[in-house]
């Protein structure tokens, strides 16, 4: 419920608090005297989009605050999911700053514009006369019926289903499609897998068989080489080692004489074991070296073999190919169990399928059983405001289609006379049986609805004499259930409100301010009278507003 609202430095208006009470309550004024100026400041704390132009004063900071009271209301999670404080009497806060950045409060603090449009969907529901259309769109009319026929959880927990059905249908046309792609390719990635596991490959061997191509190649200039080096080696008369023994010999004998003698002599002895070392190696070695054409062309060919394979997958190393080798075989072995994951996923979207249905039925039947319930309250209503033939059918039919509303049609039809068939409103209604049929729509939601608030801009547009008295009982009755708000021209509606508030405007030298006052009962009666009359206000006005308001 709406306690209070305080606007600064707003269009016309400079400043404004006023407090309101949870019954009945009518706003009036003269075209242009600032009831729009009103709404438009409310819709800002709800979340509206704002501008610079809403500034009145340009170097001064725009600031709106309204008080809501929300016992009784559950709104509690709603705090909780989006990390608010909660507060009973929660306080809304909306400042526009001179550079045109906008800021929102809920309870001090900060929130973006999502977050306050969201809470006031529970907050309080602002009618114009054009939102009167949203008796054409198909989602307020589920919205009707479902109000009435308490699907809220069951429509909760469809959702939830549908949410995890849409996930399960996603997962399985990803999964079919991967399917569908490896099998296209299967065979070539088969034929691929085969040609490099034919080809052997170990890591690191490209290297190990270049060097030995590189030896294989080179036999007999390797061969003569070592056996050159062998021979200078051991030669009888000036082999190297033959030399060597010599000389260590030669410092062997002087060693005994100084510390650096013997090291000449023990480091010599140390060279001639190495060379020693070095020349059985290579002798070893030389009675390897044959020519082997055979091991050179298998080398060769292996080595081709590596060579054609980097050029084809376009790498230029071993790990490479063989990296490639373990994606290709991943790519058979998935294409083959793909089967069993699809089938899995097929029977886990088919039991989310079986209890989605289930859902959707229950939502299905308690609609079935409202609408007829929703239509004959209607149209009872309708008939207090003069139209007394009016019928009103919301007709239902099961689809086989998944939407957020469930699995159904909704269609509105309508006639104001007869023994006229029904048809779609949007063909059957005027404007005023819209406003009517809103009216009685919102009538009985009041009695199912949750919403603490609901202001009427002008409902009353089109009707006069006893149909705007019999609007203004039945916005007085939706009152006890709810705070209601009339913006309205019609002194029979005026009447009957228990609180009567005035937009005016007035002039402070050169500048044009509005203001909103509560009426006190006097008041009241020059107001109503004024409706009634206009500016000379006569006697029989100002007995009329007295009558009216008694």
């Amino acid at each position: 419920m709406l306690l209070s609202l305080s606007i600064k430095n707003y269009a016309l208006i400079e400043s404004l608090e006023i407090d309101f009470s949870n019954q009945f309550s009518i706003i009036t004024g003269e075209t242009g005297a600032g009831k729009s100026i009103l709404l438009g400041a409310l819709g800002l704390v709800l979340g509206n989009r704002a501008d610079l132009s809403a500034l009145k004063d340009k170097e001064q900071k725009c600031v709106i605050e309204a008080h809501f009271l929300l016992s009784n209301y559950n709104l509690e999670a709603f705090f909780k999911e989006k990390e608010l404080d909660y507060e009973q009497q929660t306080i809304i806060r909306r400042e526009i700053l001179p550079s045109g950045k906008s800021r929102a409060f809920i309870n001090d603090s900060p929130v973006n514009l999502a977050e306050l449009q969201a809470l006031s969907v529970y907050l309080i529901d602002i009618h114009s006369q054009n939102e009167t259309r949203e008796l054409l769109n198909e989602e307020y009319q589920f919205q009707i019926v479902d109000a009435v026929a308490k699907n809220e959880r069951r429509l909760e927990s469809y959702r939830k289903g549908l949410s995890l059905l849409n996930k399960a249908t996603k997962e399985l046309n990803k999964l079919i499609a991967e399917k569908e792609s490896l099998s296209k390719e299967k065979e070539y990635n088969t034929f691929l897998l085969e040609e490099l596991l034919a080809a052997k490959l170990k890591a690191g061997e490209q290297a190990e068989l270049e060097e030995e191509l590189e030896q294989l190649s080179n036999v007999e200039f390797i061969k003569e080489n070592v056996d050159k080096a062998l021979s200078l080696a051991n030669e009888e008369q000036l082999g190297t080692i033959i030399t060597l023994n010599e000389i260590k010999q030669s410092f062997q004998k002087i060693a005994g004489f100084s510390k650096e003698y013997n090291d000449f002599h023990e480091r010599i002895a140390s060279v001639s074991i190495e060379l020693q070392d070095i020349m059985d190696a290579c002798f070893s070695n030389s009675e390897k070296i044959i020519n082997d054409p055979e091991r050179l062309g298998f080398v060769n060919v292996k080595l081709q073999s590596i060579y054609m394979l980097q050029k084809k997958h376009q790498v230029t190393t071993v790990e490479e190919l063989l990296a490639i080798q373990n994606d290709l075989d991943s790519k058979v072995l998935r294409s083959d169990d793909l089967d069993a994951e699809i089938a899995k996923k097929e029977k886990e979207k088919a039991d989310i399928v079986e209890k989605v249905d289930q859902v959707a039925v229950l939502i299905t039947n308690a609609r079935l059983e409202a609408s007829p319930i929703l239509s004959q309250k209607i149209e009872k209503i309708l008939a207090l405001l003069g139209m007394a033939d009016a019928k009103v059918l919301f007709e239902i039919k099961e689809t086989d289609t998944y939407t957020k509303l469930g699995k159904d049609a909704i269609n509105l039809l309508f006639t104001g006379n007869k023994g006229m068939e029904v048809g779609a409103i949007k063909k059957m209604a005027s404007g005023g049986e819209m406003s009517r049929i809103m009216l009685a729509v919102k009538a009985v939601l009041a009695k199912y609805s949750k919403l603490p608030s609901i202001i009427f801009d002008e409902i009353d547009t089109g009707v006069s004499g006893e149909i705007a008295n019999k609007m203004a009982i039945i916005m007085k009755e939706m009152s006890q259930n709810m705070q209601v708000f009339a913006i309205t021209h019609l002194p029979q509606i005026a009447a009957k409100g228990n609180q009567h508030y005035k937009v005016f405007k007035y002039n402070v030298k050169d500048d044009t301010l509005s203001e909103l006052k509560l009426l006190s009962h006097d008041e009241r009666v020059v107001e109503i009278a004024e409706m009634l009359s206009g500016k000379n206000i006569s006697d029989s006005a100002i007995n009329h507003a007295k009558e009216l308001l008694n």
